[in-house]
């Protein structure tokens, strides 16, 4: 009986199709010849269940390799594992491969290629001044030769990357590079070499134009690590995410700059605060995995020429806004439906935390009345429909580093339990 395969998704039919009703390419449905790989399964021995004690297995070496970068080694866990293999995405241009040429200067590593060439990466690396001394570099993507390679250069080498999973391919699969059969049989043929030469492995990741990581799910299952360094095309700022890490904390975060000279590391958690006292402008706290990090949120309300008044929100969730808006509307009785008003969190970031709805609101009664806020003043806070503040996850760490960073006024739902006591203050 035949049976044809897609070659783009793998999806598997009885007969001939011309359009795949998985993935909706044309012609890609392919007769999938018998297998060699079944003709050796079924004659193939049964394997008798091999049982062992844990008390007898030996404890996993935890020897982190440090890559220097601190940022870097905090989000992976204080480095990253002989043996371990991290999944690393990110936008076009987000600084993926700068990160890796920067990071990885101090281990001996191998740097395998599909994305640029030799002269390029060379090229890259002399304007970010980085020390090429500890680097061997490779334009081959077939993944048998990789596997075989890297036996054999294993022990000079502590790290390899592969830039990108997407360029690899194996020479027993059809379909080109990227689709979802080559990207499984790649990533585990990686994955092994990797477990058995217990080589430190970070494997480069393309997303989609939805964010998500391209490729199916199980690479994300089949990874000890998957970190996701983001950040917007018009800021300076990059942060790093951990997804998921067997072998750390998926709580952590690392925060860094695009300069000239390459990326910087940020620690200052005031990098996004300006200082100075303006209308319309109010700081906030929120907790990003284990770090306290302040943000300044500008709101410009402005009377309104249209029948349906604007609303233009940026770094903050634009439904969250709207219910905010309601809230204000309804306990502080200002015509919310006569302005245009505009949102946005300086930076370019995206603050998901429910600690900024309080800032959010002083920031748009500030920009309503004309008048601006104190200097140093700090407003942590969730406020629900009944318009109450309540307290958020971690509020006693947020607020306890703003004191010790000479924050004077602080505002949460300690001292104002509802937003009506605003009009005490603005």
């Amino acid at each position: 009986m035949s049976f044809f395969i897609c070659n783009q998704c793998g999806y598997g039919s009885g007969s001939w199709l011309g359009r795949c009703p998985n993935c909706g390419e044309f012609n890609t449905l392919k007769e999938a010849p018998k297998s060699i790989r079944e003709a050796e399964k079924s004659s193939e021995d049964t394997k008798k269940l091999t049982i062992t004690p844990f008390k007898k297995i030996q404890s996993l070496r935890k020897d982190r390799l440090k890559t220097g970068i601190f940022e870097f080694d905090r989000v992976l866990g204080g480095g990253i594992i002989p043996g371990e293999v991290v999944l690393l995405t990110g936008e076009p241009g987000v600084g993926k491969s700068t990160l890796l040429l920067q990071s990885l200067s101090k281990i001996n590593n191998l740097y395998i290629s599909g994305e640029e060439s030799a002269d390029q990466v060379k090229d890259r690396a002399e304007r970010l001044n980085v020390n090429l001394s500890n680097f061997l570099f490779s334009e081959d993507l077939q993944i048998e030769g990789i596997v075989e390679g890297l036996a054999e250069v294993n022990s000079d080498i502590d790290i390899v990357v592969i830039d990108s999973i997407q360029t690899v391919y194996s020479k027993n699969v059809d379909g080109t590079p990227g689709s979802v059969s080559q990207l499984k049989e790649c990533a585990i043929q990686l994955i092994t070499a990797a477990k058995k030469l217990k080589l430190a492995m970070i494997i480069v990741g393309h997303i989609t134009k939805g964010g998500e990581i391209a490729g199916p799910k199980s690479l994300e299952h089949m990874v000890d690590c998957v970190l996701n360094f983001e950040g917007e095309k018009v800021s300076n700022f990059r942060i790093l995410r951990s997804g998921k890490n067997r072998f750390g904390s998926t709580d952590e975060i690392g925060i860094f700059e695009m300069k000239q000279i390459g990326l910087t590391e940020v620690t200052n958690p005031l990098i996004f605060v300006d200082n100075k006292e303006e209308v319309g402008k109010a700081v906030t706290g929120v907790l990003e995995g284990k770090r306290v990090l302040y943000f300044e949120i500008q709101t410009l309300a402005v009377p309104t020429i249209l029948a349906i008044p604007r609303r233009v929100v940026k770094g903050l969730d634009y439904n969250k806004v709207l219910l905010l808006l309601a809230v204000v509307r309804k306990y502080l009785n200002h015509p919310l439906d006569k302005f245009d008003i505009y949102v946005n969190v300086i930076g370019g970031v995206n603050i998901k935390s429910t600690a900024s709805d309080l800032g959010l609101i002083v920031s748009l009664i500030s920009s309503l009345n004309n008048r601006p806020l104190p200097i140093k003043s700090l407003f942590v806070g969730e406020v629900g429909l009944l318009g109450e503040v309540r307290k958020v996850y971690f509020e006693d760490k947020i607020l306890q580093e703003a004191k010790r960073l000479g924050f004077k006024n602080i505002y949460s739902s300690a001292n104002l339990p509802h937003i009506k006591m605003l009009k005490n203050i603005l």
